[in-house]
């Protein structure tokens, strides 16, 4: 395994062993981290995307506890690793990243004027443009949070166990704002796995579930056709007869959803309310995002289980088979133009979110040195800050 510090990748026709770091700028040496760093494989077209849109792309993976970075480098691509526990929903714009892991949502904030003291990256041509800083952490308790975006400024998430849509509300775990009018009160027992939203116009405007049902765990003997899309706030079905939906997005005019159990992405005719599969994947759906022409896919392994068991996509391609990484759909072409492979280490993909207008951000883990002496400050506050002065050294 590569390191940050070590040689940076070759750039060739072939796929390329993309450098994985291990998170912070201050981590071990990679010897001591063989067995938490995975192998990712990444073909040169990913690198030449990211620089062409000027963009990189947060992944999450939960079962690993990472989320990793993706970024473009002038001679490859770089895959940089930051632990969470049980990373699954992520929100991220220019001034703002929200994580969404096993008992709360992590907030970090982006300070620009933290950059200049990252350590510098020894990859050739690799220049942090961005850096996330942890910020504040709300409780939620084990709601298995899964996707999350802003409306606006604020945030919404999807709390899978109450099956409900929430935003966050001091003191409390965490206030209800909809859920599906067929599940009749709260109560932890994902009722109908309730799992993705789409923001439309700064306003939540769909939902995606495994079925119709307000019985405990009541989406399971069905999962494999009973998925739905609803309009939010009216709660009407728009879209059925899909296979453990994820991540529903309006874009370009066009309601997208990944039909995951199918192992497709999907548009929906608005007339019938049926799929209308634009491509086939190799693996199981989940986790979307688009730029431009592009849309970027998320897809796992899952494994057969009595959750996974069963579905089109585990009939259609053997476990070995099964593609785990992100993949580059071209809209116009229907081609897949680049990828991002896990070869071990990761076998579940959640999320993906494109971050525009940055080529080589950094994340900070909460241990990190720098955030000793990093302090944010209000307008007001700044206006009073002295220049500091080293303390003279003691006699």
């Amino acid at each position: 395994m590569m390191s940050e510090n070590d040689a940076p990748p070759q750039e060739s026709a072939a796929p390329q062993e993309a450098p994985p770091d291990s998170g912070s700028p201050q981590a071990d040496a990679p010897e001591k981290l063989a067995t938490d760093v995975p192998k990712v494989i990444v073909s040169p077209a990913f690198g030449r995307i990211l620089v062409e849109n000027r963009i990189a792309l947060l992944v999450s993976t939960y079962d690993t506890g990472k989320v990793f970075l993706l970024r473009a480098t002038p001679n490859g691509t770089n895959v940089h690793f930051v632990a969470f526990d049980k990373a699954m929903g992520v929100a991220v714009n220019t001034a703002r990243l929200m994580v969404g892991s096993k008992t709360r949502v992590q907030e970090l904030y982006n300070m620009p004027a933290l950059v200049p003291r990252i350590p510098a990256s020894d990859l050739p041509g690799a220049t942090y443009d961005a850096c996330y800083v942890p910020r504040t952490d709300y409780v939620t308790g084990d709601v298995q949070i899964h996707e999350m975006a802003f409306a606006g400024d604020e945030l919404w998430f999807v709390n899978t166990r109450f099956s409900c849509l929430c935003t966050i509300e001091h003191p409390n775990s965490f206030k209800p704002r909809w859920r599906p009018p067929f599940v009749k009160g709260l109560s932890p027992d994902d009722r109908c796995h309730l799992n993705g939203l789409a923001v439309v116009n700064d306003k939540v405007a769909f939902a995606t579930a495994f079925a119709v049902t307000d019985e405990p765990q009541g989406w399971r003997p069905t999962k494999a056709t009973s998925g739905i899309i609803m309009e939010v706030p009216s709660g009407k079905v728009v879209a059925n007869g899909l296979s453990m939906p994820h991540s529903p997005r309006y874009y370009a005019n066009h309601l997208w959803v990944l039909d995951s159990g199918n192992g497709t992405i999907a548009t929906i005719d608005r007339a019938t309310g049926s799929p209308k599969p634009f491509a086939q994947m190799s693996g199981f759906t989940r986790g979307l995002d688009f730029f431009k022409n592009y849309a970027f896919i998320g897809l796992s392994r899952v494994r057969e289980t009595a959750v996974f068991g069963g579905l089109p996509l585990t009939e259609r391609i053997e476990e070995k088979d099964r593609f785990v990484g992100v993949q580059a759909l071209n809209l116009s072409t229907g081609v897949i133009e680049a990828f991002l492979k896990f070869e071990s280490g990761v076998n579940e993909i959640f999320a993906v979110n494109v971050l525009s207008g940055m080529t080589y951000p950094m994340i900070l883990e909460s241990n990190d040195p720098l955030i000793d002496t990093c302090y944010a400050l209000s307008p007001e506050a700044l206006r009073d800050v002295r220049p500091f002065e080293e303390p003279a050294p003691a006699a």
